[in-house]
């Protein structure tokens, strides 16, 4: 048996794996947080549009509309206080043609129900004042989306884990968690002993999760969701633009549609189109400008197609498929699978960097209230 016991085991250092690393430890637990790649946050948190949501989106009730709006000012907060780059920069909500104004009424309409109350309606001709590029008939503006340095963020987020003592071990591939009395033996790489021992353990795998999810012994697949894989690719523009907001459509199914967000160095980059996949890919087939080229230029005719180029891609890790209903967050504890020290998190994407406080605030409560 190994000699190394911890309070707590994290598995995954993504934005989610830190941040509930980052909270434990700060609630005086001894923390260790298992990352299988050579270093942390190189999926889904490094491979998204690094966009600070509003919580505009999601249904009412929902946990991702109540924690993209508690985590939405959390992280302004944090990254304020903290010296994170980000900025708040606003977005269009656009709709390019009359047709589309109701599916904007919908959206504000679900946007107040869910707790966001500082949108404002725009008519085409401010839209154009303020971004004089850009097709429009009317719009919704979001003065509370912004942009985040994600790199930066967890960062900030592993150095105060670490200063609190949480250990980030990458090349940590956990391949069997198996019951050791009240608690968890951890193998790591096949080996047949384990490399430690947790009293808890807390699978924030992401991509990852659901194949996590079942090294655990005598955890129920019932209560093991399929995880798929919707693939986002981005292409960037390789001049300056007179931007100074998120450009975003009308939603289409799997996702927002291919919109405009900016870096904080202010150029401009488009995606994510929505490709389900069956295995993890990241490859950017440039045979995908035309497409690209044709949904950027229904809301900005101007668009220099030769600098328009393929740039990377992101994989989001979903419950649901192509044909369902958009699935929640869901969070998976003892009382509701019966495993005690166990703790699952399903379908962990977007909003899921704006929401990382708040999710990581949840699964503290969770955590200290199964002890």
């Amino acid at each position: 048996m190994a000699d190394a016991q911890v309070d707590a085991l994290v598995i995954g250092a993504g934005a989610i794996g830190l941040a509930v690393g980052r909270a434990l430890a700060l609630a005086g637990m001894d923390v260790v947080i298992a990352e299988r790649a050579q270093q942390f946050g190189m999926e889904t948190s490094s491979r998204n549009s690094e966009v600070i949501h509003a919580g505009i989106y999601y249904p009412p009730g929902s946990l991702k509309a109540r924690m993209c709006i508690e985590g939405r000012e959390r992280l302004y907060a944090f990254c304020g206080q903290r010296g994170v780059a980000h900025r708040r920069c606003g977005k269009f909500i656009v709709a390019t043609k009359d047709t589309q104004v109701p599916g904007l009424e919908k959206i504000l309409g679900n946007a107040r129900a869910s707790g966001v109350d500082d949108l404002e309606w725009v008519d085409g001709a401010a839209v154009r004042a303020l971004e004089p590029d850009i097709l429009c008939e009317r719009a919704i503006l979001s003065p509370s989306t912004g942009l985040i340095d994600s790199h930066g963020y967890m960062m900030a987020l592993l150095g105060e884990a670490e200063a609190h003592g949480a250990v980030l071990a990458c090349h940590t591939d956990v391949t069997a968690i198996r019951r050791a009395g009240a608690n968890w033996a951890i193998h790591v790489g096949g080996d047949e002993a384990p490399a430690l021992v947790a009293r808890r353990v807390i699978n924030c795998a992401g991509l990852w999760a659901s194949e996590t999810a079942r090294l655990i012994e005598g955890l129920d697949a019932a209560f093991v969701p399929e995880t798929r894989y919707a693939k986002g690719c981005y292409f960037s523009y390789a001049g300056r633009t007179r931007f100074r907001h998120l450009i975003y459509p009308v939603p289409e199914p799997g996702g927002l549609g291919t919109h405009l967000t900016l870096d904080l160095a202010g150029g401009a980059r488009f995606g994510p189109d929505v490709e389900w996949i069956d295995t993890l890919d990241y490859e950017v087939p440039p045979s995908r400008h035309a497409k690209f080229l044709a949904a950027v230029r229904s809301f900005w005719p101007g668009v220099d197609p030769e600098k328009l180029q393929p740039a990377y891609a992101g994989v989001r890790p979903k419950i649901g498929g192509p044909d369902d209903p958009a699935a929640d967050f869901r969070f998976s504890a003892p009382d509701e699978h019966g495993v005690a020290g166990v703790f699952n998190l399903f379908g962990i994407e977007s909003p899921g960097l704006t929401a990382s406080l708040a999710i990581a605030e949840h699964m503290r409560s969770l955590v200290e209230g199964a002890a």
